[in-house]
């Protein structure tokens, strides 16, 4: 399987289109939290390159740290959550003609089917860690980049809520109780966490 993460963005685009199973949503929503994170990395750069300008804070330097450590978690998972569904494709595929056979099946996949989940509950996880940067470079942005940090807010929201769909779809093929419960209880803490970062960056923008 190509690294999507690596072609491209129009091959990229392309492989979306395409009538092939992978990539898809939970891909997509890596890309839009890879993108987010680069926009609000450039805006709190721009700030930074600048530090003799009133505003400049500990804070945003921290921001710029996490974005830049985060940034290639994001790119991977890209090619992470295109290679756990290519597994479950496998494991739905494999011969079942008898009980020995359909035991298999049902064993690969409920594992295949687990680490699909786990993948987009990541690309949450680290979008949320991203989000957690935008209202301090909300804070001490220059002007010019105002905009641009409210469309890497909008991202890494939209990554958030994209991945927990990803995460629910998959969620709904686990036999196993304790899992779905934990899942599904870190899944809405994650996106209501990330709802409050991302109202706080806005009004930090809005206010200036």
């Amino acid at each position: 399987m190509p690294a999507y993460s690596n072609i491209p963005v129009r091959d990229l685009l392309d492989a979306f289109a395409s009538a092939a199973p992978a990539p898809a949503g939970g891909s997509a929503a890596a890309l839009t939290g890879a993108t987010g994170a680069s926009l609000l990395l450039m805006a709190a750069e721009i700030r930074l390159s600048r530090p003799a300008a009133p505003g400049a804070s500990p804070d945003l330097t921290e921001a710029a740290d996490r974005l830049r450590s985060l940034r290639p978690t994001l790119i991977g998972l890209i090619d992470r959550d295109a290679d756990a569904y290519s597994l479950v494709i496998a494991a739905r595929r494999m011969p079942g003609e008898d009980d020995e056979g359909k035991e298999r099946r049902r064993v690969a996949l409920a594992s295949a089917m687990q680490a699909a989940t786990d993948v987009p509950l990541d690309t949450m996880r680290t979008a949320r860690l991203a989000l957690r940067a935008a209202p301090s470079v909300a804070s001490h942005c220059v002007r010019s980049t105002s905009a641009d940090v409210a469309v890497a807010v909008e991202l890494l929201h939209a990554a958030i809520r994209a991945a927990g769909r990803a995460v629910d779809a998959n969620l709904a093929f686990s036999e196993d109780a304790s899992y779905v419960e934990r899942v599904t209880v870190e899944r809405e803490r994650l996106q209501s966490e990330s709802g409050a970062d991302a109202e706080q960056a806005m009004s930090l923008l809005n206010g200036r």
